[in-house]
């Protein structure tokens, strides 16, 4: 009868299909990066503005060139092409959220696992090709060819550790870029105050040439913790709830190849979940 109940609950309607488990992918506007950027910007832009300060005062494109192209021109320097586009194209992901429901994903590993010791492991050959997800696609087509399940957690797990060390490679360049822009825009203060030394007979310029100077400096430090350093932190935490959905995914595929019993299999999913429950786990089975 539990297992029963638990094959009911596994399909909340009948057009979930076996295209319910999909890639993790963007969805819609991340509204924390955006916000946070938009928020760092503002409350110093504010404070300036506070202090009897102008945009203007820091709004100098010269001061720009220097610490963006000059940080450009260091990472390309210290980042191989191939590692330099993977980390350009995983921008757009650090602002968009992550459409994922592990919730759905657990359900539909359960009524995977339901029909597996109904009609037998081979039954799931079928339901296979219309997997979407290519991780989970990969782990039920060696289950269901017989992979020992040693060398199968071993294979996937293999998988998981390549592609973490991949997507991890990738956003160590924006930590690369967080180190040279703070370096970068000294630079340019150094270069400002060199064009100041040629103009010492006017105190007045001297004075508005330091403080152009140290714009490069503020443009520095600002892209480094504001941009640079935020964005690959957003990329690592990512990457990490990106492999804990395909851990999640390994543990169900190991738990169908053995046979587990839907309780226990349900179970053993619900604890990648923390303190979120399955709505089921609530009712009684």
């Amino acid at each position: 009868m539990a297992t029963a109940d638990l094959s009911a609950r596994a399909k909340p309607n009948d057009t979930t299909g076996d295209n319910a488990i999909k890639p993790t992918s963007a969805g819609r506007l991340d509204k924390a990066t955006i916000g946070g950027i938009a928020l760092a910007l503002g409350a110093i832009i504010g404070g300036l503005l506070l202090e009897k300060g102008s945009i203007a005062d820091i709004a100098h494109y010269t001061a720009a060139l220097i610490v963006l192209g000059g940080t450009a021109g260091a990472v390309m320097v210290s980042t191989p092409m191939s590692v330099l586009k993977g980390a350009l194209r995983r921008v757009r992901s650090a602002f968009r959220e992550k459409e994922s429901d592990p919730e759905a994903v657990i359900m539909e590993l359960i009524d995977y696992g339901a029909r597996a010791r109904k009609n037998g492991l081979v039954s799931l050959e079928t339901s296979v090709i219309n997997i979407v997800d290519p991780f989970l696609k990969k782990g039920l087509t060696l289950a269901v060819d017989g992979t020992d399940l040693q060398e199968l957690r071993r294979i996937m797990e293999l998988e998981i550790s390549l592609t973490e060390n991949h997507a991890e490679t990738e956003a160590k360049v924006f930590e690369s870029a967080g180190g040279y822009a703070p370096t970068i825009g000294i630079i340019g203060a150094v270069l400002g105050l060199m064009q100041v030394m040629k103009n010492l007979a006017n105190i007045d310029e001297v004075g508005r040439g330091i403080a152009v100077a140290f714009v490069a400096t503020v443009y520095g430090v600002a892209a480094a913790n504001i941009f640079f350093l935020p964005l690959a932190s957003k990329i690592k935490a990512g990457i990490q709830l990106e492999s804990q959905m395909r851990e999640m995914m390994l543990e169900g595929i190991i738990g169908i190849a053995e046979g587990l019993n839907l309780r226990l299999l349900e179970s053993r999913l619900e604890a990648f979940l923390h303190d979120r429950p399955l709505p089921s786990a609530k009712k009684k089975i």
